[in-house]
């Protein structure tokens, strides 16, 4: 991969945009470089969750000039194609089995704030802006808009995409797009101490299928999710980690996952 590391330390596997000089500016190489890194942190065994991070001053500043350049002269295939690859990139980091922590050193515009509003958790340092700018150029945040109407709701999606404007973390915290705000100089180790409490102190079978189920239950019915729900519950039941939990409970034993 060309434009991002990969690496994995401690179960944790690390997704870093490493095109700095560009302010990790979305390319179709990019997004091909992000799809493969995610393909490969979710089928390494070695690895239980995930976090996406970024070189230099900005997260991402969207896409790049020369991008835009390039757009101008598409045709509607071209333009199809491109956006079904952007596209599947989100999908293919909110359907991830595992738990996908964005952590934020920058300011993450337009493109780039679609990257981290479909991660599972964000951490953020307070001087990073987010926006979804596409409409102070012509252009709509079409992708992010189905992804951003799940996670805040149709008003603020409304506010947020239809001005255009930029917010500081604690206003996207705020709004429930941003989970913790850190200074530069600890957010590093807020970040690894959250992850290791996750793959240490809870069960990968669990957050996977918790992660399922509410991925699911949007587009069903009351009576359809209550359903979904106790067959989902009744399948945790017997796994073998749900076995496990509980005979550690009873028997007051400390459990290593």
């Amino acid at each position: 991969m060309k434009y991002v590391e990969y690496a994995v330390k401690d179960r944790v596997g690390y997704i870093t945009l490493n095109r700095p000089d560009k302010r990790n500016a979305l390319s179709s190489e990019l997004v091909a470089d992000l799809k493969e890194g995610f393909a490969l942190a979710e089928n390494d065994a070695a690895v239980k969750v995930i976090v996406l991070k970024a070189n230099g001053d900005t997260f991402c500043a969207g896409a790049d000039l020369e991008y835009l350049q390039k757009l101008q002269g598409f045709s509607y295939e071209e333009n199809l194609k491109d956006s079904t690859s952007l596209k599947d990139l989100f999908l293919q980091i909110y359907l991830c089995k595992k738990v996908v922590v964005a952590q934020v050193q920058g300011h993450a515009l337009a493109g780039g704030c679609g990257l981290v509003t479909v991660c599972d958790f964000i951490f953020a340092v307070p001087e990073a802006k987010f926006g979804y700018t596409e409409v102070k150029i012509g252009f709509i945040p079409a992708v992010v808009l189905v992804f951003l109407l799940r996670k805040v709701g149709e008003l603020r999606t409304r506010h947020l995409l239809l001005s255009g404007n930029l917010i500081l973390a604690e206003d996207a915290q705020g709004i429930g797009i941003v989970s913790s705000i850190y200074p530069q100089t600890i957010i590093e180790e807020e970040v690894r101490k959250f992850t290791h409490n996750l793959v240490n102190g809870n069960s990968y079978n669990s957050m996977k299928l918790t992660k399922e189920m509410i991925t699911n239950v949007h587009s069903l019915s009351l009576e359809e999710a209550l359903n979904y729900a106790a067959e989902m519950n009744a399948t945790a039941r017997g796994s073998e980690d749900c076995k496990k939990g509980i005979s550690a409970f009873l028997n007051k034993e400390k459990l290593s996952w």
